[in-house]
């Protein structure tokens, strides 16, 4: 599968909770008012409303613990640093930053029907020889 990266998910996790996100957000297909506008395949268009939608499904379906809500919600949405996220926690920053990561990690393996396991990436596969 692999469909959604690290990147992808994190891109639109500051939006989780805002109602109003999807006007705020600017498609990368956007074009200014007064430019020529190309061929649009509407088959590539731009996926970020629907990876939106996709986060805060998975936001709510995946099983992530506590600290790890804590740590993703405080990281993106609040956009604290993680030594603030750690006070919060009473851990080390090390310790926030593992929890961080792991519940980005759970959200990307959950959106691409895999397993999560430390250290997921959901990097694609090597091309065989």
């Amino acid at each position: 599968m692999g469909g959604y990266q690290r990147a992808d998910v994190e891109q639109v996790l500051p939006y989780l909770f805002d109602a109003e996100a999807a006007y705020g957000i600017k498609a990368e297909v956007y074009v200014e008012d007064g430019m020529p506008k190309g061929y649009s395949d509407p088959s590539k268009g731009n996926s970020i409303f629907a990876a939106l939608s996709d986060v805060r499904r998975a936001w709510r379906d995946t099983d992530l613990s506590l600290v790890e809500r804590q740590a993703v919600l405080m990281r993106h949405v609040l956009d604290l640093e993680l030594k603030v996220i750690a006070a919060f926690q009473s851990v080390e920053a090390s310790t926030a930053m593992r929890r961080h990561e792991r519940g980005v990690g759970k959200l990307t393996a959950w959106l691409n029907g895999e397993t999560y396991v430390d250290g997921y990436d959901s990097l694609p596969e090597p091309a065989a020889a």
